[in-house]
């Protein structure tokens, strides 16, 4: 079987590439309640597959932010147990999650447990 057709024991089958990673958010009803954090495992322009701390039901419409893109929108299509499908209102660019945080300027920078500190007296 591949990606592309349904499966019983996955969701609904699937329109395009996704890129697996791993990225922490918070979910919460488009009406603000909040429903939890989540891990984003797999990303396309058009829904992702998340881990979540707790059940959310499939029909229930999401709002969450993704690092790099912004605020997100959609609805859960599919769940089983902590393990969801969220399909996007408008489709994303999920490269701009992969793009790495920066500092603010072109330099590279090390990771703080890299760099001396100096004690200020």
């Amino acid at each position: 079987m591949d990606d592309y057709q349904e499966s019983s024991s996955r969701g609904p089958a699937r329109s395009g590439p996704r890129d697996s990673l791993f990225l922490l958010t918070s979910l919460s009803s488009v009406e603000g309640t909040p429903l939890g954090r989540a891990r984003v495992r797999n990303l396309s322009a058009t829904g992702l597959m998340a881990d979540c701390e707790r059940a959310v039901p499939s029909g229930v419409r999401v709002s969450f932010a993704l690092r790099g893109v912004g605020q997100v929108e959609g609805v859960v299509v599919w769940s089983r147990e902590d393990r969801i499908g969220i399909a996007f209102d408008e489709r994303i660019d999920p490269q701009l999650a992969r793009r790495p945080v920066s500092a603010g300027d072109s330099r590279p920078s090390l990771p703080d447990y890299l760099r001396q500190h100096r004690l200020v007296r």
